[in-house]
């Protein structure tokens, strides 16, 4: 069995497009208009045509999944989501393992996590002073990923 893509539904198709190809670069593959493919593997599904198939009701913002990207430039990111209207869930923070990340929701209240990369990540702590074993350390890595990740 392969695991294809992750499906969201949502209210307005349109509108939905547009967030996730100006927020997240994303680009339409196959547009059905009940169902369109974006490019990462992300389906969106029309609320209507998805409860048709369940044949019950359709929640949202239940917190309980997210949708994970990661983004190299993640400062130039971050300054265009603050001139957007995004609802957050959290503001940007730094974990403790050294990766910045933000949460927030898209148009239908999905949670959408934006994490800085891992490699970019070992970069930043190596041209910190740290060497490979300190970053291995530091993000829980094995030694073997922040190798593959500084070359």
């Amino acid at each position: 069995m392969k695991m294809k893509n992750t499906m969201l539904v949502v209210k307005d198709m349109e509108r939905s497009k547009k967030f996730y190809w100006e927020v997240m670069g994303l680009r339409t593959l196959v547009d059905l208009q009940i169902h369109a493919v974006l490019t990462g593997g992300l389906g969106l599904q029309t609320e209507a045509s998805w409860q048709g198939f369940i044949e019950q009701e359709t929640s949202y913002k239940g917190n309980d999944a997210e949708i994970y990207f990661e983004e190299d430039d993640f400062e130039p990111f971050i300054e265009k989501l603050t001139k957007m209207d995004i609802e957050y869930v959290h503001p940007p923070y730094t974990h403790e393992w050294g990766q910045r990340v933000v949460r927030f929701y898209d148009p239908d209240y999905h949670i959408l996590e934006v994490g800085e990369s891992m490699k970019i990540v070992c970069r930043r702590f190596l041209d910190a002073g740290l060497d490979e074993m300190q970053i291995a350390k530091k993000t829980s890595l094995p030694l073997k990923a922040v190798r593959a990740y500084l070359r």
